[in-house]
């Protein structure tokens, strides 16, 4: 079973991608604000993150850059989940190495096919 962190300060968002990727046969392990999703990458060794840009604590982009840095977690694949309209966000965030981008609301089914995608590929 592979372990994903979800990262988003939306206690909707978490319940619902939590319990779509559990139904999924997929381990899940969940962080609130950008310092707890780093720590968690950290500590929980997941296979794959879906992390959200805006959060407490610091930017989604900034976790991403941490993550890239850190021995541990570079390579992670990251899915970047956003409700942001900012167009420029998904080119900054692809260069930093995020593998996919998704804007709210998320379509499950294709979140897990990316999932499934980049795990077989890891």
């Amino acid at each position: 079973m592979s372990k994903i962190l979800i990262a988003d300060d939306s206690r909707f968002q978490l319940a619902l991608l939590r319990t779509g990727l559990q139904d999924k046969g997929f381990e899940v392990v969940v962080a609130e604000d950008a310092l707890q999703a780093g720590m968690l990458a950290l500590r929980t060794a997941p296979q794959a993150i879906i992390l959200d840009l805006s959060m407490p604590g610091g930017s989604g982009i900034d976790v991403l850059k941490r993550l890239r840095r850190s021995a541990k977690t570079k390579s992670i694949p990251v899915v970047i989940v956003t409700g942001s309209s900012d167009s420029d966000l998904r080119q900054v965030a692809i260069d930093l190495g995020a593998a996919d981008f998704f804007h709210k609301p998320v379509d499950l089914d294709q979140l897990c096919k990316t999932l499934s995608q980049l795990l077989a590929i890891k």
